[in-house]
């Protein structure tokens, strides 16, 4: 009988999810988002991503409840209304992070990451508090006011009072968009870290490839209201459909397929990475140096080849005017083409 109800309980908890079914929103005529449709289980990160006004917000703001669509939202096969419905936008078990923060500024760290929590348990408030002011590595600066801290700081702190009282969705916006380049890397590991240790649903809308490619399960592209991609970060980065999606990611080449195989007529293009582009010794395809660009572990180098502007990657330096020999792998030029 103990061993049934366990089951049941795995089984409603495993299917927990959010469902979009035909949502669709305007502001003024023009639909920003048609027709989105979308699963998403229980405890998945889902990276959402596309060029700026594509929807990203508009999505996010739909799921949580700040804007009506007359699709169907769902969670766990329960209609989540809109705000024709909702005096008080939102449901308690979804934390959404906005891009203004929204802190109580004369509000010291702590205070502000511990506004929504209970004064009935003082010492396990406590405790919460510090743990997810550890998460965001802000304990330094807990007593400190929310006004007298960075915008970067202040973003962080809103991160920490969203997961306060434990969410089973959080939607964020941009959420590392203005924290420092060097403490971004390990904040997201240890965010994401956190999130599928208490197998929380996250959906994350951003501009940063990073949170697309290193974090994600599922990766959504958005391009003209709909859903111009659904997949893996693996297969959309490894096996690009277009140029589009492969920019996202990037600095992105589509260079014509006569300029890349003797004796091709064909007018077709191909999207290669700077990377899938080799410095060799010999090849009959040659490009004169533009430019060269240090990145750290290599130069990105600005080439013409054939008429066509191209970047590459290589490991050394090379002189603007140098004509310089390429290479590019026939299987990953069929692949490309498939």
């Amino acid at each position: 009988m103990f061993r049934a109800f366990f089951v049941l309980i795995w089984a409603i908890d495993s299917f927990t999810m959010l469902e979009l079914k035909k949502v669709t929103f305007a502001y003024q005529k023009e639909p920003v988002l048609r027709n989105i449709s979308f699963k998403i289980d229980k405890g998945q990160n889902v990276s959402v991503i596309g060029e700026s006004g594509c929807g990203k917000s508009t999505l996010l703001k739909l799921i949580y409840g700040l804007l009506h669509t007359e699709g169907k939202i769902t969670w766990n096969g329960e209609e989540m209304l809109g705000p024709n419905f909702n005096l008080v936008p939102g449901e308690p078990f979804i934390k959404y992070l906005a891009q203004d923060f929204d802190l109580m500024l004369p509000l010291s760290a702590a205070d502000n990451v511990g506004k929504h929590l209970s004064n009935f348990y003082p010492i396990k408030k406590k405790r919460r508090i510090k743990e997810l002011l550890e998460v965001v590595e802000m304990e330094d600066l807990a007593d400190k006011k929310a006004k007298l801290l960075s915008g970067g700081q202040q973003q962080r702190i809103a991160l920490a009072r969203a997961l306060a009282k434990e969410p089973e969705l959080i939607l964020l916006d941009e959420p590392f968009s203005h924290i420092d380049h060097f403490r971004k890397n390990n904040l997201r590991r240890k965010l994401f870290a956190y999130l599928r240790e208490k197998n929380i649903t996250c959906i994350v809308a951003t501009h940063d490839s990073t949170d697309a490619l290193s974090f994600a399960d599922r990766t959504f592209v958005l391009k003209n209201g709909n859903i111009y991609a659904d997949g893996t970060p693996q297969e959309l980065y490894q096996n690009p459909p277009n140029k589009y999606i492969a920019s996202l990611f990037g600095d992105v080449n589509h260079i014509m397929l006569k300029n890349l195989k003797e004796n091709e007529t064909s007018r077709k293009r191909i999207v290669l990475y700077p990377h899938d582009i080799n410095v060799v010794n010999s090849s009959f395809l040659k490009a004169e140096v533009k430019n060269s660009y240090f990145k750290g572990e290599n130069f990105l180098i600005q080439a013409k080849l054939n008429g066509e502007d191209i970047l590459v990657e290589n490991k050394s330096d090379v002189t603007a005017g140098e004509i310089i020999n390429l290479s590019v792998s026939e299987e990953l030029i069929q692949e490309r083409l498939s």
